[in-house]
């Protein structure tokens, strides 16, 4: 399939995100579910969520569609570097049924002073929603997303694809769409 949408790309803040990272882990360190797949997913809505309803994504890097739903695409390189820092540490933790989840541990305390309110306001009701589900739930959320179903593997999924929906159009909204076509000169059927 894929997604060939052209939009501006937002510039990537590095440190935003090592302090979102380290934020999340801080607030998620009590969560028995917690590992790296559900912080790859409260990233991707977070900066997601935030380039929608703030006008512009927290951190700015880009997300990938890989099997187990989006993932930042700079996220290993940026934690080897945080863990060559002495910032976090990675823990793995033996589950139930032979698997391993990977956590992730803070050394030093995230600086909050680059989000604004609204930035922190915004990942905690991430994390609170959720914190109630598995690692497989929320991959299986992530995976009803019309930016990860439309994105080939390891193809990046633009954040305006946050607006998109699998809903069909209501009657008054595809005669708009007409008028807006015939406006803009573009063909339809």
């Amino acid at each position: 399939m894929g997604l060939h949408m052209k939009a501006k790309v937002p510039k990537e803040n590095e440190q935003k995100f090592r302090e979102l990272l380290l934020y999340i882990s801080e607030k998620c360190a009590t969560d028995p579910k917690f590992g790296a797949t559900k912080l790859n997913k409260i990233l991707f809505y977070s900066d997601f969520f935030a380039y929608a309803n703030l006008g512009k994504p927290i951190t700015g890097f880009e997300y990938q569609k890989l099997p187990n739903g989006p993932a930042p695409r700079r996220l290993l390189p940026v934690k080897k570097k945080m863990l060559r820092a002495g910032e976090i540490v990675e823990q793995e933790v033996p589950l139930l049924g032979g698997k391993i989840q990977k956590r992730m541990v803070n050394l030093r305390k995230p600086d909050l002073s680059c989000f604004s309110a609204d930035e922190i306001a915004l990942v905690d009701e991430l994390i609170e929603a959720l914190q109630v589900g598995t690692a497989e739930a929320v991959s299986e959320l992530s995976h009803r997303e019309v930016g990860w179903i439309a994105a080939s593997d390891g193809e990046t999924i633009p954040y305006s694809t946050i607006f998109l929906s699998k809903e069909p159009l209501s009657p008054d909204d595809a005669e708009r769409g007409k008028e807006l076509a015939v406006k803009y000169g573009v063909p339809c059927s």
